[in-house]
C-alpha cells in the first residue's frame, strides 16, 4: 500500500513554484458558466421549499442530499490504496469587476482552503481483474469503478472525478490503468464551496501518485487548466488571488494561522440556488466600489481580521439574497451570534461563512444546528505550506 502522505518532493518542488506570489497560474476558467452574464430559464431548477416558511422562488431548489450520511458510510481503508482528504474553500471577498464583450464577467476574489471536506478511495485495478456484479459500484465505459454517497452526484463520465482520471491517463500515456474510486461526500452542492473541484484535483494528485508518479506537481497544476481554474487552485498551498473570468490564480503568502486556531462556522440551508440564476439577478449599479487590490492588501497586512469587516465583500451576495430573502435573514441572524466577527456568504451561494466562534456553542447548536433545512459546519483554515502536511492525506 502507498502512503496517504504528500512525498517530501512533491512539497519542496510545489513550494517553490506556488509560494512565490510572481508565479501566476493561466488556466481555463472551470467557472466559465458561473460567470455568464445572460440568465436562462432553462439553467434554473425546479421549484421547492425553502428552509424558511414560505416557498422558495423558482430559480431555487434542494442541494443534493447525501442519501447516506458521511458520518454512516463504512469504509475499509484497507481496500483501497489511498484515502485522500479533499478540502472545499471560501471566498473572503469575492468582487464583479465588469461585464465583458464576450458575456461573461472580469471578477476578483481571495480564496482560502477550510478543513471541511470530502473523502476520496482509490485504488488501482489489477490489469487482469475480471468485473463482477457488485450493484454498488458503478462501472464506467472505461473500465472504472465509481461510488459516491451523495444523491444525484453522477456517476457517469461527466463526474470531475473520473474526468481527472482520464485526464491523467491521457496526459501520462497509462491509457489501459483502470482505477475504483469511492468519493464520501460531506461538502454539500450548490454550496460556493467548490467541492467538485477540489475532488477533481485529489483525483489528479491520487492517480499521478497511483502510476508511480509519472508527473510533476507542475504538470498536474498545468493540465488541471483542462477541467477549471478552482481546480488548479486546490493544487496550490491554499491561499490564492483569483481574477481574470477566474482564470489566473495568483499564489498568496498571507499572514494567517494555520494551525487550527482560525476557527470559522460554515451554516449551509439545505436549498441551492443556480449559479446563472445569481448572476442573472446582478444589479450592476449596486456592485461594491472597493478596489480589490486594497481588499487583498488588507487582508496581507492584517490577517483575517483584514482591518475591519467593511474588507469583506461579496458582490454575488445580493443577487443571491434577492433570489432567496430567507438567505439575507439567515445573515442577518447569524450576524447578531456573539464571537463571530465577520459573516458573509461564500461564492454564489448559498452557503454563508461566519469567522470565528460562538460564545455560547450549546445555544448555537440548539438555534441553528437543531433547525430543520440548515446544516452547520465547524471548521478552520488549513495549508499546504512547508511542515503543516499535506491535504491529500486523510483528516
Amino acid at each position: 500500500r502507498l502512503s496517504n502522505l504528500c512525498p517530501t518532493d512533491v512539497i519542496a518542488e510545489e513550494r517553490e513554484t506556488m509560494t512565490n506570489p510572481g508565479v501566476l497560474f493561466l488556466v481555463a476558467a472551470s467557472a466559465a458558466a458561473a460567470a455568464a452574464a445572460t440568465f436562462s430559464p432553462a439553467a434554473a431548477f425546479s421549484p421547492a421549499p425553502a428552509f424558511g416558511t414560505r416557498s422558495a422562488p423558482a430559480l431555487a431548489a434542494p442541494a443534493s442530499p447525501l442519501s447516506v450520511s458521511a458520518d454512516d458510510v463504512e469504509v475499509d481503508p484497507s481496500d483501497y490504496d489511498l484515502a485522500l482528504f479533499s478540502p472545499c474553500k471560501i471566498n473572503l471577498f469575492l468582487r464583479i469587476i465588469r461585464k465583458r464583450p464576450d458575456g461573461f464577467h472580469d471578477l476578483a476574489s481571495l480564496f482560502q482552503t477550510v478543513g471541511f471536506g470530502d473523502t476520496l478511495y482509490l485504488t488501482k485495478l489489477p490489469d487482469d481483474e475480471d468485473d463482477d456484479d457488485d450493484d454498488a459500484v458503478a462501472k464506467t465505459s472505461d473500465g472504472d469503478k465509481f461510488e459516491c454517497n451523495m444523491e444525484g452526484v453522477p456517476t457517469d463520465r461527466t463526474n470531475l472525478v473520473l474526468r481527472a482520471l482520464d485526464l491523467v491517463r491521457e496526459k501520462t500515456g497509462n491509457a489501459d490503468a483502470r482505477f475504483e474510486a469511492n468519493l464520501v461526500k460531506r461538502v454539500p452542492a450548490q454550496a460556493g464551496l467548490g467541492g467538485g473541484s477540489g475532488n477533481a484535483a485529489a483525483a489528479m494528485h491520487g492517480a499521478n501518485e497511483l502510476l508511480g508518479r509519472p508527473a510533476t506537481h507542475e504538470q498536474l497544476v498545468e493540465w488541471s487548466a483542462d477541467l477549471g481554474s478552482d481546480i488548479t487552485f486546490f493544487l496550490s498551498h491554499g491561499t490564492a488571488y483569483c481574477t481574470g473570468r477566474g482564470e489566473i490564480m495568483t499564489p498568496i503568502n498571507a499572514p494567517f494561522d494555520f494551525t487550527g486556531e482560525t476557527k470559522l462556522t460554515i451554516v449551509k440551508p439545505d436549498i441551492g440556488l443556480s449559479t446563472p440564476a445569481v448572476f442573472g439577478a446582478l444589479d450592476y449599479d449596486a456592485l461594491s466600489d472597493e478596489d480589490p487590490e486594497e481588499l487583498l492588501s488588507r487582508f496581507l497586512e492584517y490577517g483575517v481580521d483584514a482591518g475591519g469587516d467593511d474588507a469583506y465583500v461579496n458582490d454575488l451576495e445580493q443577487p443571491a439574497f434577492d433570489c432567496l430573502p430567507e438567505l439575507r435573514k439567515l445573515k442577518e441572524e447569524l450576524l447578531e451570534v456573539k464571537g463571530f466577527d465577520h459573516v458573509m456568504m461564500s461564492g454564489s451561494g448559498t452557503s454563508i461563512f461566519c469567522m470565528g466562534e460562538p460564545d455560547d456553542e450549546a445555544g448555537f447548536m440548539k438555534e441553528f444546528g437543531d433547525r430543520e433545512g440548515l446544516s452547520v459546519f465547524p471548521t478552520e483554515f488549513i495549508s499546504r505550506e512547508k511542515g503543516v502536511g499535506c491535504w491529500f492525506e486523510e483528516r
